[in-house]
């Protein structure tokens, strides 16, 4: 299975994002569809699950999430295998046990405890940057901020997301004029490209995580490996997982 390995530096979390390609599902959502929400054959969907299992340290079982663009927060081994919490972001201290959020241009990060004894994924759409999904990842892991590395996975990257001035005015009122920094203006003096990474990292840098990780890719730009609602409409989701691996 293609994946793009998440740089985190910590030896015993395994994390990476899917690529879209070597999967079962039919066009639109060729070919590694993980999304059973979108529209895909639901047999297809099950098959690229069982291949992502398959390809996990001890074929580890995965934790998936009905995501809502919200601010709530799942405890992996508190989750029986089936069932599927709403929730935005998964936490687990216990090795063994995968989570997945997953994503067609919103950004997902992968938090993690230096000393790797825990590990986080959070789906980060601009939604749920601007309601503090990432306040709200660290309000339910047991680890120290200053002691957290995070990677940001592919996303829709600043080249790409423009947004109304609506957008920008939110997260101005939400966290003050330092959010500026991420909007640019455009010819349309009611649009602005955003940078949501640049949104993210000034979130977790308030929060006193210095140690941050960007793959850099855009999900957009790069079709042949990324899905992209904003580019395709219907269209697949990767999934980014994380893992403490088994001693």
């Amino acid at each position: 299975m293609d994946v793009l390995s998440a740089d985190v530096g910590i030896s015993c979390i395994h994390a990476f994002t899917t690529l879209r390609s070597q999967g079962s599902s039919d066009a639109p959502f060729n070919s590694l569809n993980f999304g059973d929400h979108v529209g895909d054959d639901p047999l297809a969907v099950t098959s690229n699950r069982e291949a992502l299992r398959r390809a996990l340290p001890g074929q580890a079982a995965t934790r998936w999430l009905r995501q809502v663009h919200g601010t709530d927060v799942a405890a992996a081994h508190a989750i029986s295998e089936g069932e599927v919490p709403v929730a935005d972001a998964v936490w687990t201290d216990q090795p063994g046990l995968a989570l997945a959020v997953m994503t067609a241009d919103c950004l997902p990060i992968v938090l993690a405890g230096v000393r790797g004894d825990w590990v986080a994924v959070v789906h980060a759409g601009w939604r749920g940057l601007a309601a503090g999904i990432v306040e709200a990842a660290f309000e339910a892991v047991p680890g120290n901020p200053t002691e957290t590395r995070a990677w940001f996975g592919p996303a829709i990257g600043a080249c790409c997301f423009e947004v109304g001035s609506e957008v920008r005015q939110i997260f101005l009122k939400r966290f003050g004029v330092v959010a500026a920094a991420s909007f640019k203006s455009t010819k349309n003096p009611d649009k602005y490209l955003a940078d949501l990474a640049g949104l993210a990292a000034c979130r977790l840098r308030a929060l006193g995580i210095a140690a941050v990780s960007d793959s850099g890719h855009c999900t957009v730009c790069e079709s042949d490996r990324f899905f992209s609602h904003r580019r395709d409409g219907t269209t697949g989701r990767m999934a980014t997982v994380a893992m403490i691996l088994p001693k």
